[in-house]
């Protein structure tokens, strides 16, 4: 019987999933949210606390057991003077998984993973350039071959571009 066992396997052995974990939980430092199955993310979540734990404590000891851990310093120092910090006030929860619904290929279900107090960050969608303004395919000499004022464009009306197709076609003859 299995029980009192709460180690979730994930399929991979002990070595593998350790690192997965790890790599999990530096991720999670780095990019703030990380999108992933929901059987990872609550694999990855009493890592995550339990480094920000660690950061909290903020001595030399905690900081060689978060590096020993997560094995990556940049991830350990931003724990530590970033995330740590500010979750001072908050007794446990620093994480929440938000769940997604399923995967399109395999129907895995799918969930966020992040930080309760991370800051919130505005995505700005690219506002549409007008099309007017746009030019396509502009030559390099094209300034200094435009004219300017109301006869340019007259010019340009009377005399329309195929003309010129059917003179390089007569004289090709």
């Amino acid at each position: 019987m299995r029980h009192q066992k709460k180690t979730v396997k994930l399929g991979v052995t002990a070595a593998h999933r350790k690192s997965l974990l790890a790599n999990q939980v530096c991720s999670l430092i780095e990019h703030q949210r990380i999108k992933t199955t929901l059987a990872k993310a609550k694999a990855v979540r009493p890592l995550a606390e339990r480094m920000v734990t660690l950061g909290k404590k903020g001595s030399l000891h905690a900081r060689r057991t978060a590096l020993a851990v997560l094995r990556q310093k940049d991830a350990v120092k931003k724990l530590f003077d970033d995330i740590a910090p500010r979750s001072a006030t908050r007794n446990g929860g620093y994480t929440r998984i938000i769940k997604l619904g399923q995967r399109k290929s395999d129907s895995a279900a799918v969930a966020f993973l992040e930080w309760v107090d991370a800051p919130k960050v505005v995505e700005e969608e690219p506002q549409p350039e007008e099309k007017g303004k746009k030019r396509a395919n502009k030559s390099p000499n094209a300034d200094a071959n435009v004219e300017t004022g109301s006869k340019a464009v007259k010019k340009a009306k009377k005399s329309p571009p195929n003309e010129k197709a059917k003179e390089a076609k007569g004289a090709d003859k």
